[in-house]
């Protein structure tokens, strides 16, 4: 995989769907050369959120039209608001991370053991909610790869084209949040979002050699895993670009970024920024 580029899509609820759609297409309205340049990554890597947007952007459905659809209020319709706030999701996390002595991994494993007791909407209906949003639902002949948390081993698991997983199922366990959406089901496996155990996971873009990650949260946002995303992102081994979410967009994001009336401003904030952003991200590819 010399040579090859990665757009590392992180995760963020309905709000970072929104916005990582509406900065690439920013960038691609402000220098169309560079936005192509980004759309035609040879790796596209997703992350809850950032699943479904390299899902959608491997559909073959033009950006413009995936950011109509995050500003439509019908194809909003099927999201279901989650019920739950940010400090519940915060909570459980907290709890799982006081586990004296225990491993990454054992505290995955708490963390998804709630998630499994956790009285949520059943997995049909969740599956239902992730078929509305991706326009195809077959894996693309691109290179796309899915990051989840196998809550028996607590253990990150990327899911591409080559894992016997459907693209729908991929996504869905990708985008379980714990204590918000139940785990997903696969074979004997059952998943969670793989931003429980980071939000970019750059991990599964390591064989690349350049990487740009869109990050709908603060550079500076904590990380009950240690040094966080930025210190993640800078620790690439390749050349890496990160562009954080501003302070006009988290605005934007609201209190709760699951829920689905985030969308709209949401996107609009990513569109503005990205136009902002396309000299920068220029800059970097130019000097690869």
């Amino acid at each position: 995989m010399s040579g090859t580029r990665a757009l590392v899509l992180a995760g963020g609820g309905l709000a970072g769907i929104a916005w990582e759609t509406g900065v690439l297409l920013g960038i691609l309205e402000e220098a169309p050369e560079v936005g192509r340049q980004l759309l035609d990554s040879d790796v596209l890597v997703g992350t809850s959120a950032g699943s479904t947007v390299a899902a959608q952007l491997s559909s073959g459905m033009g950006l413009t039209e995936l950011f109509e659809r995050q500003r439509s209020e019908s194809h909003g319709a099927h999201e279901i608001h989650p019920g739950v706030s940010i400090d519940a999701i915060t909570d459980l996390f907290l709890k799982a991370m006081t586990i004296p002595d225990a491993t990454r991994e054992q505290k995955l494993q708490k963390i998804g053991a709630v998630a499994a007791g956790t009285d949520t909407v059943g997995e049909a209906v969740r599956r239902t909610v992730i078929e509305h949003r991706l326009p195809s639902h077959d894996w693309p002949a691109r290179i796309l790869r899915v990051t989840a948390i196998n809550i028996a081993t607590g253990e990150l698991v990327v899911l591409d084209a080559s894992s016997g997983v459907t693209l729908v199922d991929a996504v869905a366990a990708s985008c379980a949040v714990p204590g918000v959406w139940p785990p997903v089901t696969i074979g004997e496996r059952r998943f969670m979002d793989g931003g429980v155990s980071s939000t970019v996971n750059m991990s599964a873009a390591a064989d690349c050699a350049a990487a740009v990650a869109l990050v709908p949260s603060p550079a500076d946002s904590p990380s009950p895993w240690g040094a966080g995303t930025a210190a993640e992102i800078k620790a690439f081994p390749g050349a890496a670009l990160a562009v954080f979410a501003d302070d006009d967009a988290l605005a934007a994001f609201g209190p709760n970024p699951l829920d689905p009336a985030c969308r709209a401003p949401a996107a609009e904030a990513g569109r503005v920024q990205g136009r902002r952003e396309a000299a920068r991200v220029a800059d970097f590819l130019s000097g690869l």
